[in-house]
């Protein structure tokens, strides 16, 4: 289920930020950057899940963290 998530996502982050790179319109960037922490979070639970005790699934819980907090930083000062 989380793979199926992760290939979702990661297709659709692929896709807006190739949109916003050919077309030159960023308008898209913070859907694709929640889409990112959505991926980072997803990557992170499935570390996890599958017990794997390195600190790659804790890395990708912070970032995607990170991530969420510059989304409401972005919102707060638009």
């Amino acid at each position: 289920m989380l793979k199926l998530l992760q290939t979702i996502l990661a297709g659709a982050v692929i896709v807006l930020s190739a949109y916003g790179l050919i077309i030159q319109n960023f308008m898209f960037m913070p859907y694709s950057m929640f889409l990112l922490g959505a991926l980072m979070l997803t990557m992170g639970l499935t570390e996890l899940k599958e017990d794997r005790k390195r600190a790659g699934g804790y890395l990708f819980l912070i970032l995607s963290v990170f991530i969420f907090f510059v989304i409401v930083q972005d919102l707060m000062v638009n």
